[in-house]
C-alpha cells in the first residue's frame, strides 16, 4: 500500500473527493477541510493499492493538483485492515509486480544528479576497486563493487530512453562520464604516487588469477549484466531495495575504472584498453536489459489501463 497526502484548494476538493470515491483501491480516506497553509486548502488523505496508484496520481495530477496544491506519496511498512485487503484484492495485477510510475520518475531523476556525494562514493569505491587489483583481493572488488552508486545513473538512461527524455539521458550519461572520470584520476594519482614510493611496480598486475577476469570481457560478461541490468530495474521498480546488492557484486564497472587507472599508472596499455572493453560491456548490457524490462512492464500494465505518464515539461530554471 502507499500512503497519498493531497493538499487540494477548497474549490477542488469536492472533484478530489469524487475521483477518490469512486477509485479501486482507495481505502482510509480522510478530509481535513481548511487546515493546510502552505499551500492553503484542505488537506486529503488516503491509502491506496500500489497496483492501482498510477491510475489514481495521474487523474489527480489532470485536476491541476501539482501547480495549485501538492501531492506526496510514501509506501505504508505495516497495514492491519481487513478495507485495505479488500481494496488490495480489489485492484488490478500484484503488489510486488505495480510500478508506480511517478515513484520512479523520481528517483531515476534524483539518482541521474551530479552530486558531490555521488562523486565521493564512485571516487572511494574506484579505490578501493585499485588495491583490490593491487593486492589481488577480490574482497576488496566486491566492496568497492557495492559502494559503487553507478547504477541510479544507468537506470536512469533506462527510463530516460522508454519515455524519450534526452534530457534525463544526457544528465544521466554526464553523471556517468563526469563520475568514472574524477574518479579514474583520483586512482591514477594515488597510483602515482604509490609508484613513486616503490609500493607498486610494471608487475604488480602480473599473475593476479583471482581478478583477472576484470580484463576478460567476454560473451559472460554480456550476458551478466544484461541478467543484472534487468534485476536491478526490477528491484527499483519493485521497491527490492535489498536486490540491488547482488547486481553491484554481478557487474564489474567499479573494479574496471579501478583497474584501468592502475594500468595506467603503470603503462599497461593492454590492461587499459581491455578495462575500458569491460566497463563498456556492462553498462551496454545494463541499458539493454534495463530499457527492456521497462518495455514489458509498461507492456503488461497497460493490459490493465496503467499508462505511462506524460512527460512533464522541463523547468528552465532547473540545473
Amino acid at each position: 500500500m502507499l500512503h497519498l497526502r493531497v493538499i487540494s484548494p477548497a474549490e477542488l476538493t469536492d472533484d478530489v473527493l469524487a475521483l477518490l470515491d469512486g477509485a479501486v483501491g482507495v481505502v482510509n480516506l480522510v478530509v481535513l477541510p481548511g487546515v493546510a497553509r502552505s499551500p492553503e486548502g484542505d488537506l486529503v488523505q488516503f491509502d491506496v493499492a500500489r497496483e492501482a496508484a498510477n491510475d489514481v496520481i495521474e487523474r489527480l495530477q489532470r485536476l491541476g493538483l501539482c501547480a495549485d496544491g501538492s501531492i506526496m506519496a510514501e509506501q505504508v511498512d505495516l497495514s492491519l485492515s481487513d478495507a485495505a485487503d479488500r481494496a488490495e484484492r480489489e485492484a488490478p495485477g500484484e503488489g510486488d509486480d505495480a510500478v508506480v510510475w511517478a515513484e520512479l520518475a523520481q528517483r531515476v531523476s534524483d539518482d541521474s544528479r551530479l552530486t558531490w556525494a555521488f562523486l565521493a562514493f564512485l571516487a572511494i569505491a574506484t579505490q578501493l576497486a585499485g588495491i583490490g587489483v593491487v593486492v589481488d583481493s577480490p574482497i576488496l572488488i566486491v566492496g568497492a563493487m557495492v559502494l559503487g552508486p553507478e547504477f541510479g545513473a544507468i537506470a536512469a538512461i533506462c527510463f530516460g530512453l522508454l519515455r524519450g527524455d534526452r534530457h534525463l539521458i544526457g544528465r544521466a550519461l554526464r553523471a556517468l562520464a563526469v563520475g568514472f572520470a574524477t574518479a579514474i584520476a583520483i586512482t591514477f594519482a594515488c597510483a602515482l604516487v604509490s609508484r613513486g614510493l616503490g609500493w607498486i611496480g610494471p608487475f604488480s598486475l602480473t599473475g593476479h588469477k583471482e581478478i583477472e577476469f576484470i580484463v576478460k570481457p567476454d560473451r559472460w560478461s554480456f550476458i551478466v549484466a544484461l541478467l543484472a541490468g534487468a534485476a536491478g530495474v526490477l528491484s527499483v521498480t519493485a521497491g527490492k531495495s535489498s536486490a540491488l546488492v547482488g547486481v553491484f557484486i554481478s557487474v564489474t564497472t567499479v573494479p574496471a575504472a579501478g583497474y584501468f587507472a592502475v594500468a595506467a599508472a603503470l603503462t599497461r596499455w593492454d590492461d587499459m584498453a581491455a578495462s575500458v572493453a569491460q566497463l563498456a560491456v556492462n553498462i551496454a548490457g545494463m541499458v539493454i536489459s534495463g530499457t527492456v524490462t521497462l518495455v514489458v512492464q509498461k507492456a503488461y500494465w497497460a493490459r490493465f489501463g496503467t499508462r505511462l505518464p506524460a512527460r512533464p515539461p522541463r523547468d528552465p530554471d532547473r540545473k
